[in-house]
């Protein structure tokens, strides 16, 4: 019985553990090929999802990070590649976010050649409505290596 009550108790403290938990990174897989892939990442009521189609090269191991901020007002969603530039030629991509109103995006092609600093993509080659962040098509130059988003909750603190 003793043993039913330790068990009980480190689920319990498990669960509290998760509900207070802020932010969370995971690695995929972007895969070349052509098709149409999705990446979702949940944190909360919220949740990123990158949905893309590249070509060229093999696999790439990429990033997302999803974070909540201390009030629990804006919510953040990071993807990008920990190497920097992309050799994968990007035939489209869109970020979405649930559970909020985007109210800041930014995408960047590749890391400059120093490392130092990150290039954006120009405003005219994507989107960005109220829940997602897209490519503009005819106009995105196919390459990508992050893409920032912080989104506003849609739900009220009474």
């Amino acid at each position: 019985m003793a043993t039913y009550g330790i068990i009980c108790a480190f689920l319990l403290l498990l669960a509290v553990c998760s509900a207070q938990e802020k932010s969370s990174t995971e690695e995929f897989d972007v895969r070349p090929g052509g098709l149409q892939h999705s990446f979702t990442s949940k944190l909360g009521d919220y949740a990123c999802t990158f949905t893309y189609a590249a070509q060229g090269g093999t696999n790439e191991k990429w990033h997302m990070s999803v974070g909540l901020s201390d009030d629990n007002q804006h919510f953040s969603c990071s993807i990008w590649r920990p190497q920097g530039k992309s050799y994968l030629f990007f035939t489209g991509f869109k970020a979405e976010v649930t559970g909020g109103k985007i109210e800041f995006s930014e995408a960047y092609s590749q890391a400059s050649s120093d490392g130092s600093s990150d290039v954006k993509l120009k405003s005219s080659e994507y989107d960005v409505t109220d829940n997602v962040v897209s490519h503009r098509p005819g106009s995105f130059s196919s390459s990508l290596c992050k893409l920032v988003l912080v989104a506003r909750s849609e739900h009220d603190e009474l």
